[in-house]
């Protein structure tokens, strides 16, 4: 789907409300930015003074005089580097803090997000969205006010005192400044379109490099580094070719200011010298009117300068905006309640599904009821949405149509957090996270005592061969647990479960990377984490599902057969065929 772009001034509208919290910064930031612009502005008044003084008459200018002039001025440039170390250090801790607010909000927006964006949306462009992204973010919003301000005063002080000199020569001055921004602002905009196609590619880039790195092994393994290689090519040759495009159109922007540079000189050196031939003008007048034009063609030099900055922070704010409006599909619903003690009999009453980005239908008007504390299995061919059915208790998703009740009630009336407190799931693609094994296992329940971890890999299975390991459970597991066995991995995912110890517990293939031994082990502690608890277990190994309560085989027409395991045989459908199959195959 094609990212939403904004205008300007909605994203200055939709990025104001982050100065809320720093606006008596933002407020002494722009008193220190008046500072500094006085400085600047009062030395064309006293060059004017003493040169007038000077041409008529100067025996009437004394060492006083001058030395009084002097010190007003060394005074203002000491306040002016007070002003301006103010602005260098608080001004852009200000930056930093709103860029923290911002990275901080988008992050919690996406733990929000449901797998229904994450499944459209590329690790690299999130990972470049908060963080690259946001980097130029802090530059904007501590310059942005600040250099806005400054032009302003500076251009409208310059233009006061100027026609204060000469009304025809400032009015013929100023004229050239419409023009110059109407030539100017396109070629601005067109910055942005090429920034915001920079950003992306970065994206692009990132997310390249990740899915690359991270199937490292299985590149390695089909000696496809050939064409890896070409890939990233492919896309850093694009990312070059839009930087290149970025760099032309700031040369032109460049250029465009730097010939409207010499005009606005030109025009004060032909048509000041012309007024001041004709007593018009004084000399002492044209020295300042000189000196005050250099300085409004210094500042709106400096806002030039500052438009590839504002660029690329306005493009950050929008990338920003992308993620915050990004819909959370899956929310607390008004009045949902903490759920409390469920028993966990879940019924599923004419429930449909399809997925909400492709319209992928996997079920419609499934009826199922699971009791409390029964154990049920459910089999059947890929695709037919075991793993999908699941999913949908604990609200990965949502239901297209129809309901799933808990202990009678829909399970929207619930608030997720408590829904999915009392939810076990042990999921067929393990992930452990980058730290040690004690760290991956209390994420079932942070605060539990290492006692009490031991206790729950024990039940698992995983104690011994964590103790044999060389730093016992204080053992770094690497990125997503690279440096375990699968087997290993899948123990210790299992043991979170028995820690987290919920009344509900849903096992997505959870013996599937084990070997006979292991199996046996872990599956007779499931077996006494189940007894009393609503369990539902996904598995193709039917070796590890012989003794559920209930056993149902989903296919894509829904639910087909249902029964224990000798029931199930004696019909000789498909359940049959799937054990005959496994027998086959040992």
């Amino acid at each position: 789907m094609e990212p939403k772009h904004y205008t300007t001034p909605e994203l200055f509208r939709r990025f104001s409300p982050y100065y809320k919290k720093y606006r008596a910064t933002l407020c002494l930031d722009l008193f220190c930015a008046a500072l500094t612009t006085l400085c600047e502005l009062v030395l064309p008044l006293i060059m004017r003074y003493i040169t007038n003084e000077g041409m008529r008459d100067l025996a009437s200018l004394s060492v006083g005089t001058v030395g009084g002039l002097g010190l007003l001025y060394l005074a203002l440039r000491v306040v002016d580097a007070f002003a301006a170390y103010y602005m260098a250090d608080m001004g852009h801790v200000m930056g930093a803090k709103i860029e923290t607010d911002m990275r901080r909000d988008a992050y919690r927006h996406l733990q929000q997000l449901s797998d229904t964006y994450y499944n459209n949306t590329k690790v690299g462009q999130i990972m470049g969205r908060i963080t690259n992204d946001l980097f130029d973010v802090t530059e904007f919003s501590h310059h942005c006010p600040e250099e806005f301000f400054i032009a302003f005063v500076k251009i409208v002080l310059s233009f006061v005192i100027l026609a204060g000199i000469n009304l025809p020569l400032t009015l013929i001055v100023f004229g050239c400044v419409p023009v110059m921004i109407a030539v100017c602002m396109p070629l601005n905009f067109r910055m942005r379109g090429v920034f915001r196609s920079q950003r992306g590619q970065i994206g692009e880039l990132n997310a390249r490099i990740e899915d690359s790195l991270l199937g490292h092994k299985v590149v390695k393994a089909f000696a496809n580094e050939r064409i890896e290689n070409e890939k990233f090519e492919r896309d850093n040759t694009r990312f070059l070719d839009i930087k290149k495009l970025s760099y032309r159109y700031m040369g032109l922007f460049q250029t465009t200011v730097r010939l409207f540079d010499g005009l606005l000189y030109l025009t004060v050196v032909v048509a000041g010298g012309i007024f001041m031939l004709k007593g018009l003008i004084a000399p002492g007048d044209l020295v300042a009117y000189m000196l005050y034009v250099s300085t409004m063609i210094a500042t709106i030099r400096r806002i030039i300068e500052f438009a590839e900055q504002f660029q690329r922070g306005m493009t950050g704010i929008e990338r920003f905006l992308q993620i915050m409006d990004a819909d959370i599909e899956i929310f607390d619903e008004p009045g949902a309640v903490p759920l409390q003690a469920p028993r966990g009999d879940i019924v599923f009453e004419q429930v449909s599904f399809e997925y909400p980005d492709d319209h992928n239908r996997v079920f419609k008007n499934l009826n199922l009821r699971i009791r409390a504390g029964e154990k049920v299995a459910i089999v059947g061919p890929s695709g037919g949405g075991k793993t999908t059915l699941c999913n949908l208790i604990p609200r990965f998703y949502d239901v297209s149509a129809g309901r799933i009740t808990l202990d009678g009630e829909d399970i929207r009336h619930f608030t997720l957090k408590s829904l999915r407190e009392n939810i076990g799931i042990v999921q067929q693609d393990v992930y452990l996270f980058s730290g040690t094994i004690y760290e991956n296992i209390v994420y079932g329940r942070p605060g539990a005592s290492r006692e009490e971890v031991a206790e729950a890999a024990r039940r698992a299975g995983a104690h011994e061969f964590i103790l044999g390991l060389k730093d016992g459970y204080d053992t770094y597991v690497g990125e997503r647990g690279v440096k375990l066995s699968g087997g290993q991995k899948q123990r210790i995912s299992i043991a979170r479960v028995f820690l987290k110890n919920p009344p509900i517990i849903i096992l997505d293939e959870a013996t599937s990377a084990l070997d006979n031994e292991s199996e046996f082990a872990v599956a007779r502690s499931l077996s006494e984490l189940s007894e009393g608890r609503t369990t539902l277990t996904i598995a193709h190994r039917l070796s590890s599902i012989r003794n559920s309560d209930r056993i149902l085989v989903l296919t894509e027409e829904g639910i087909v057969e249902e029964g224990n395991h000798e029931k199930l045989l004696e019909r000789k459908g498909i359940y049959y065929q799937f054990y005959e199959t496994a027998n086959a195959l040992k």
